[in-house]
């Protein structure tokens, strides 16, 4: 494990990215000069007056200039800005699923079971519109500016979400909450591979995507106090628990600033001189903290071809033709792993109500050690994707994830199972499936051109949601009326059966067609379209 390596874990492993105090945090990463100086220096495209015209050949360096940079106090800036977007993520599919079994109560919203399942369709379905209409709009415009738009549709629907007054109502809320959490992947992921040195890019992607679960932490402790009679009535304390969510996307605002525009984007977009601008200032950064010095800068430089748009003809033909056995390998492990995920999580708390009798108070503390694994796994062994390998990895993850689902499903179907360690295989289980679905997003973000990445991720999250995720938690919600009304398990085991089923196929198609993307740079796993003539 390289030093860098074991520094990034460690630390992660540590530290709280969701922590914030009142106001805009200041930077927690002493330097020469502030960062919101430095941030001050990155003008965006459009602005320079050294544009280069459309067609226009450009030779650069900058990519490699920043795979070779050594992990820095300035990378932390990016961990932590990228970080604190998925423990968003993490509070919403939360709250959701812990206020489930309050929804359901006559002082809430008086929702049955299949509406609490169909409301999370929704949520489901408004972040697939998201992510293909904001996933376009970050590969034409940019990955910064659409990091303020979409977060900006996610405060304003969490906030309104507080205010519902029917089923109706809680759904379009929930589906318009969704559309911004959904633009958020493409434009998180876009950045995470085009910032991160590529030795560290497969363990950064990982542990970054785990943060979700510091949000799915904060959403469960938030809501055994809320939910808690003795301090706030049912019919406010839910309400309570969506405004806490809006807050905490205040506090994202002014972690936005401390990201730059990629570099890379800024290259093939006729802005050389910012991008240069970009990278030497963080190398600047970098320098005044390791005083050996930059590594030199290895391997050829990119020679790219300016375009402002990318026509849809050519993104077909690369997505469809050029990179199918890529496109094919992106579904599966996109629809397998959105499956996975949605159908438990989204219904676990009317699991635990309906079958162990678990108040519906109590539901958010049995999130606690559920969260814990679903960010230890990617800590503690997301290395292992850049050392190990990412083929063999993913592999070993998802057939593991499907295995022991299997087998808690069984266990489950007997009734060998009690609350306490029904929790404890659902912990077992999603700390390999956590890396497992974070390494779905790596390799989907990393596997295609510069020019279409945004836009490939919101692509296979979206036709995986929709496939794999939309209609889970809907599925499972009746397959829990049926198993309580038929008074057997079976029916939910099979759902179980099934998710199981859907993971071990996509090990399978990994095993065929996965890519050694491992400690190599973007533009060496896949050229950019504008690099040919």
């Amino acid at each position: 494990m390289p030093p860098e390596a074991a520094l990034l874990s460690n630390e992660l492993a540590g530290r709280d990215a969701g922590k914030s105090g009142q106001g805009c945090p200041r930077s927690p990463f002493p330097s020469e000069k502030s960062i919101h100086s430095f941030v001050q220096t990155q003008r965006t495209v459009g602005e320079s007056a050294n544009a280069k015209p459309e067609g226009a050949w450009i030779e650069t360096d900058v990519p490699a200039r920043l795979d070779r940079l050594p992990w820095s106090r300035w990378h932390w800036l990016i961990v932590t800005a990228l970080g604190v977007t998925w423990i968003l993520d993490g509070l919403e599919t939360t709250l959701a699923g812990a206020l489930g079994g309050v929804l359901t109560q006559r002082e809430a919203l008086g929702l049955t079971d299949a509406q609490v399942g169909a409301s999370a369709t929704w949520y489901l379905a408004g972040a697939v519109m998201g992510a293909l209409a904001f996933g376009y709009a970050t590969d034409r415009l940019g990955r910064k500016k659409l990091f303020y738009v979409t977060l900006a549709l996610y405060l304003a629907a969490t906030a309104a979400t507080a205010f519902s007054w029917s089923f109706a109502s809680y759904a379009f809320f929930r589906a318009l909450t969704g559309a911004g959490i959904g633009g958020e992947y493409a434009a998180i992921n876009s950045a995470i591979d085009e910032l991160i040195p590529a030795r560290l890019r497969g363990q950064v992607d990982l542990i970054i995507n785990a943060t979700y679960w510091i949000g799915a932490a904060l959403g469960s402790g938030a809501t055994f106090v809320l939910l808690d009679p003795r301090h706030l009535p049912v019919w406010l304390g839910w309400r309570f628990a969506f405004g806490i969510g809006a807050l905490l996307g205040l506090v994202v605002l002014c972690f936005r600033g401390w990201v730059p525009e990629s570099p890379r984007w800024l290259m093939i977009h006729g802005d050389p001189r910012d991008a240069e601008k970009v990278v030497a200032d963080v190398e600047e950064h970098v320098t005044a903290h390791h005083r050996a010095g930059l590594p030199p800068v290895e391997g050829p430089k990119t020679r790219i071809r300016v375009r402002h748009h990318t026509p849809w003809r050519e993104i077909w033909n690369a997505i469809v033709h050029e990179h199918r056995r890529r496109s094919l390998l992106g579904f599966a492990l996109m629809v397998a792993q959105a499956f996975f995920y949605n159908a438990i999580f989204f219904t676990y708390a009317l699991v635990l109500v309906r079958f162990y009798g678990v108040q519906e108070t109590a539901v958010s503390t049995y999130l606690l050690p559920f969260a814990l694994g679903n960010v230890l796994g990617p800590v503690l062994i997301g290395h292992l994707f850049d050392t190990v390998g990412r083929k063999p990895m993913i592999v070993l993850t998802y057939a593991l994830s499907g295995v022991l689902l299997a087998a808690t499903g069984w266990l489950f179907q007997r009734g060998a199972l009690d609350a306490r360690t029904q929790t404890v295989a659902w912990t077992v289980i999603f700390f390999v499936a956590s890396a497992a679905a974070s390494s779905a997003y790596l390799t989907v973000s990393e596997i295609f051109p510069l020019e279409i990445r945004a836009l490939a991720i919101a692509l296979f999250y979206a036709l995986g949601t929709l496939v794999g995720g939309v209609f889970a938690p809907t599925l499972f919600g009746k397959l829990i009326e049926a198993s309580v009304r038929g008074n057997t398990r079976t029916p939910l085991f099979y759902g179980y059966i099934g998710g199981a089923a859907l993971m071990l196929g996509a090990a399978a198609v990994e095993a065929v067609l996965g890519v050694k993307a491992e400690r190599q740079s973007l533009e060496s796993i896949a050229a950019p379209l504008s690099s040919k003539e």
